[in-house]
């Protein structure tokens, strides 16, 4: 183990604070973390994220929503914002039914060039005045980092790191230093270990506000929904990390009668959150259409969840 005169001679990359401890890191030639002059973590792990480094688990406030407690938050609302009729009217009905933070999308990637893209700035500036008008704190997905002063500008509560761009470790530090809480959404193609080193990197920019999120990965089976729902993987990324770890099923299913089962599953599995995608017309969704629940079917799911959590 090096010591503290032995890190003199080395290259500091970065110094911070995290979890009331002083961390430098090195040169990426040295594969080391330094708390006050002594290594104490292997790069080939992912430390700061570890139940290692911090034993009990983290509460990431969200306005005044607790996120990693023992009851599980409901993220919701429509794929895209399209408009603020659209939205004000979804955001009401969600949050009767009992959801807690209201999701939308501005920026939207799309596999095609040719699909809605989202609104943009004007989308961002929507889904906050009606989080405002409701009382919700709102999340919505970022694709560059040039973006990060528009979402600063609009008073974004939670900026996603997509599925697209789970390992753009460029995005995922920039987000990170603006200090904007993070939902990291796993990629299709990554393994678990993959998904918690891209969480290290929002860490080690000394931002702790991440939450983990599973939307299912890629196989070579022939299955009933779009992605495998890899709750084996969800349960392992818990047992390994502090950090809040939840589920968005809608996107896993791809079909909107399988989010249900999707929802309750991952709360059986150790979820702490749930981001499901709700409409108040899917059939007239700009996107993702099949998989966004109506606003009758996202309160019938709500009660099932009220339901699973008094078991």
């Amino acid at each position: 183990m090096e010591t503290s005169s032995e890190l003199k001679h080395l290259r500091i990359r970065a110094t911070f604070g995290l979890y009331g401890r002083r961390i430098s890191i090195t040169d990426e030639t040295v594969p080391r973390v330094f708390e006050h002059g002594k290594g104490f973590l292997d790069t080939d792990v992912p430390a700061l994220g570890s139940t290692t480094w911090k034993a009990n688990k983290t509460i990431v406030k969200v306005g005044n929503v607790r996120i990693g407690g023992r009851t599980p938050i409901v993220i919701a609302g429509p794929c895209s914002v399209e408009s603020l009729d659209q939205l004000r009217e979804t955001a009401i009905s969600v949050k009767e039914s009992g959801a807690a933070i209201l999701r939308g999308g501005a920026f939207n990637p799309r596999t095609s060039p040719n699909s809605f893209q989202g609104l943009g700035e004007k989308g961002l500036e929507m889904l906050k005045k009606v989080g405002e008008e409701v009382g919700m704190p709102v999340v919505t997905e970022i694709l560059s980092e040039v973006d990060i002063p528009i979402f600063e500008r609009a008073g974004i509560d939670v900026a996603q790191i997509g599925a697209r761009n789970g390992q753009n470790y460029r995005l995922i530090k920039e987000v990170a230093k603006s200090g904007i809480p993070m939902l990291l959404k796993r990629g299709p193609g990554s393994t678990v270990d993959e998904w918690l080193f891209a969480a290290e990197y929002a860490l080690q920019e000394g931002n702790g506000s991440v939450m983990l999120c599973e939307r299912g990965i890629r196989t070579f089976e022939k299955i009933e929904s779009r992605y495998k729902f890899d709750l084996d993987g969800m349960k392992n990324a818990i047992s390994r990390t502090h950090l809040p770890v939840g589920a968005d099923p809608s996107h896993s299913a791809g079909r909107n009668e399988l989010v249900p089962r999707f929802a309750l599953d991952a709360l059986s599995s150790g979820a702490k959150f749930l981001i499901i995608e709700v409409h108040r017309n899917p059939k007239e969704a700009l996107s993702d259409a099949k998989q966004q629940l109506d606003l009758m079917q996202f309160r019938k799911l709500m009660e099932s969840i009220k339901s699973h959590d008094r078991v």
